[in-house]
């Protein structure tokens, strides 16, 4: 569990907020309306109403006692920035900041953050590898080099062994757990696991070795 101060409660900063508590962690909300930190009362320990591109506003947060600091503002970017910078020199341990082009991450990198998201580019990325190939059910990046996709099984692959069905070899690709219809997923299964026709299998591959298994579930 962390200390968490989110900063905005636009779209981006709501569903954060949800799945930060969701997840255990003690949350700070802060927006400068107060509609719009209504219906997150439930989610967080602690609302405030403020302008945090005023020092005294951060000041009064108490902002070096969180572990974590999110800037969740996309529709102000120099109040984003000035608010980066302001946490940082004010002892925030760590800063994530909101983005939504190359050269806003470089302002923000270059003042204090410590990290920068870009929500509206991730998932445009992710649902576009997700649409182009018909049957990637999901889609989560792990690098520049890697990703993980959840996938059909081949029907050659039904009724086998992993051991048996080879896929690593054959394939270059890493099962790294099942996903049942219902949601529920197993992670590492054993070499001797049954593969079947109603579970998806969750796969790590490089992004220019799957393409030849991408095209087969096609």
């Amino acid at each position: 569990m962390k200390s968490i101060l989110i900063i905005g409660s636009g779209k981006f900063g709501r569903h954060l907020c949800r799945n930060l508590a969701e997840l255990g962690n003690q949350i700070m909300l802060v927006d400068q309306v107060e509609e719009n930190l209504e219906e997150m009362l439930p989610y967080v320990v602690s609302a405030k109403i403020g302008d945090c591109t005023n020092p005294s506003v951060l000041e009064s947060l108490g902002v070096d006692n969180f572990d974590l600091c999110f800037v969740c503002i996309s529709s102000n970017f120099q109040s984003s920035l000035e608010i980066t910078s302001q946490l940082k020199e004010m002892g925030a341990r760590h800063v994530v900041s909101q983005a939504s082009r190359d050269i806003q991450a470089k302002f923000l990198l270059r003042n204090g953050a410590d990290d920068v998201i870009y929500p509206d580019r991730d998932i445009a990325e992710r649902e576009a590898v997700r649409y182009s190939a018909n049957h990637v059910y999901d889609y989560i990046e792990v690098s520049e080099e890697y990703s993980i996709y959840e996938i059909p099984p081949l029907p050659e692959w039904v009724g086998k062994s992993l051991r048996e069905a080879d896929i690593r070899n054959r394939y270059q690709v890493v099962v790294l757990g099942t996903k049942e219809n219902g949601g529920r997923a197993s992670i590492l299964p054993p070499a001797d696991y049954i593969i079947r026709s109603d579970q998806h299998l969750m796969v790590i591959a490089r992004k220019d070795e799957i393409d030849d298994l991408l095209k087969k579930i096609q």
